[in-house]
């Protein structure tokens, strides 16, 4: 008798791939009229921790295969479908299999994730995504995407690295993450926490209490990840002895920072010569981690200095800039669609703007070859206005 949610799965057209990993074997009873069978037995792995609660995890899972049929029943798994989509739902879930087995947490994320790696080919998502950054409170961090893995790597091989990309892709979250882990192995000896103090949009007017009081909302993002990611306890004596800083940018100036990893959050929000500031504050044993959304800049005017640094410091040695896009995003599947949407939106109008500059441009070549011609021709163009308006 089928499962609950084998009777899911069969109603839902499920994709759970068959893959062979430890404790799973895996058999195919070859094609049958054109389409493909598979059968897996999972041993050793909780089927909640594989399909997630609620099947959610199977949810997500059919998505990435809607012609794979498949049926749980127990610990085992049957796939039927044409044969390269179930033989590539087979080696998505041998990849599931192998990473919980390693004491991952699977979300929708991951699934999705893991599955684009290995469409592209771009290697086992296993190991790809199985490095632990840090640990916390029963709490593991680490990268969930492609490129979170790479962004993630540039920090450990370069010097100054830049993260630029959408909202939700862990910019802010995975450099404070290689922060604390810095610290606690004693490759630097303090964390300084910036972030310019720019409203979304908005003027909240003055903000009563100390400065300490008016800064902290806009610094209140930093401090919540500190909380999460280190025992809440510890947190205000290291701020107490200044072995980890959160300050405005504005602090920043005259200031020449050794020994230490800094994070500048929100940087699209600096203007060119606030960048060149914070950059030069480096210092002998430092790393600096640059983060931020060139879409979402609050500046009430001029140029954001995060998207002239691309260009300006673009191609020099042990400077890097990791680009996340919508495939990054780890938080609600819907906040990827919405960046997509405005990006698309962004393009078009752009485009627009483009065509609009060009017949512009035309219609002002049109009338400068016309006052050429009559020029040549020993004419001046007509004067079409009113006589009390010529001779101005």
């Amino acid at each position: 008798m089928c499962t609950r949610t084998c009777w899911a799965a069969a109603s839902r057209k499920d994709t759970l791939p068959d893959g062979t990993t430890p404790g799973s074997a895996a058999r195919s009873t070859g094609p049958i009229g054109g389409a493909d069978r598979a059968e897996i037995e999972v041993d050793g792995v909780a089927m909640v921790r594989l399909l997630g609660p609620q099947d959610r995890l199977l949810t997500t899972i059919e998505k990435q295969y809607p012609d794979v049929t498949v049926h749980v029943r127990g610990n085992h798994v049957t796939l039927e479908g044409e044969t390269r989509e179930v033989r590539a739902a087979r080696t998505l879930v041998d990849e599931l299999v192998t990473m919980v087995r390693d004491g991952a947490d699977l979300g929708p994320v991951d699934v999705t994730s893991s599955a684009r790696i290995l469409d592209r080919g771009e290697g086992s998502p296993a190991e790809m995504l199985s490095q632990v950054i840090l640990s916390s409170r029963g709490k593991v961090i680490r990268a969930k995407t492609a490129g979170q893995r790479a962004y993630v790597d540039a920090i450990d091989e370069n010097t100054i690295t830049f993260g630029i990309g959408p909202a939700g892709t862990g910019k802010t979250y995975l450099a404070m993450a290689k922060a604390v882990q810095a610290l606690q192995r004693k490759e630097v000896e303090r964390i300084i926490l910036s972030r310019p103090a720019i409203e979304a949009g908005e003027r909240l007017g003055f903000l009563p209490g100390t400065l300490t009081d008016k800064i902290d909302p806009y610094l209140r993002p930093l401090y919540d990840a500190l909380n999460e990611m280190m025992d809440p306890e510890i947190v205000p004596k290291l701020l107490a002895t200044g072995t980890v800083e959160v300050a405005p940018l504005a602090y920043m100036r005259g200031r020449t920072l050794n020994n230490a990893f800094v994070v500048l959050d929100e940087a699209q929000n600096t203007t060119p010569e606030q960048m060149k500031m914070f950059l030069t504050r480096l210092g002998f044993g430092t790393r600096m981690v640059v983060t931020g959304d060139i879409t979402q800049v609050d500046l009430p005017a001029g140029a954001s200095g995060l998207r002239l640094v691309t260009r300006v410091l673009d191609g020099i040695d042990d400077i890097h800039f990791a680009r996340l896009t919508s495939d990054d995003v780890v938080r609600h599947s819907l906040v990827g669609r919405i960046v997509d949407a405005y990006s698309e939106y962004d393009e078009q109008q752009q485009a627009r703007r483009f065509e609009r500059d060009q017949r512009d441009a035309a219609r002002g070549d049109s009338a400068r070859d016309g006052a050429n011609r009559a020029e040549r021709r020993g004419h001046t163009p007509q004067d079409r206005r009113p006589p009390w308006q010529r001779g101005r």
